[in-house]
């Protein structure tokens, strides 16, 4: 980006504005550290999730296979008390695969990408005021 180097007309403003640049990458490092992490923890439990779901989703078929053809008695009664809570722990995965899952992984990425962005802008705009620093100094 071009800044209003022009204005800069003392060295004091360039380590004014320097520190005040290095205190907010600093900021953005942690940050991006913290983005980092949040981002293989949600690639991590995505793929968990996937998997849980996966399996429950075939327990609850080969359940309702059991049940169809048990006879009327305490056995079939189990069996539809376990899909029924086979049910429920599926609407449990889903629910926390939409906060944890692909979805929330990319947008986890977005997020990473976008403190990286920042960085290199907060870095390059610390080059140019050290150049115009140098440049007063002279």
């Amino acid at each position: 980006m071009n800044y209003s180097l022009h204005n800069l007309t003392a060295v004091a403003d360039c380590d004014v504005l320097i520190q005040r640049a290095t205190r907010e990458k600093a900021d953005l490092d942690y940050k991006k550290l913290s983005e980092e992490r949040m981002t293989v923890r949600f690639a991590e439990t995505s793929q968990e999730l996937e998997a849980d779901l996966q399996g429950v989703v075939a327990e609850i078929a080969a359940t309702e296979t059991i049940i169809s053809m048990l006879p009327e008695g305490p056995s079939k009664e189990d069996a539809i008390n376990k899909k029924i809570r086979l049910e429920y722990r599926k609407f449990l995965l889903e629910t926390r695969k939409e906060s944890y899952g692909t979805v929330a992984l990319l947008e986890k990425e977005m997020d990473l990408a976008r403190v990286n962005k920042e960085i290199a802008e907060v870095e390059a705009f610390i080059a140019v005021i050290e150049e115009k620093r140098a440049q007063l100094a002279a």
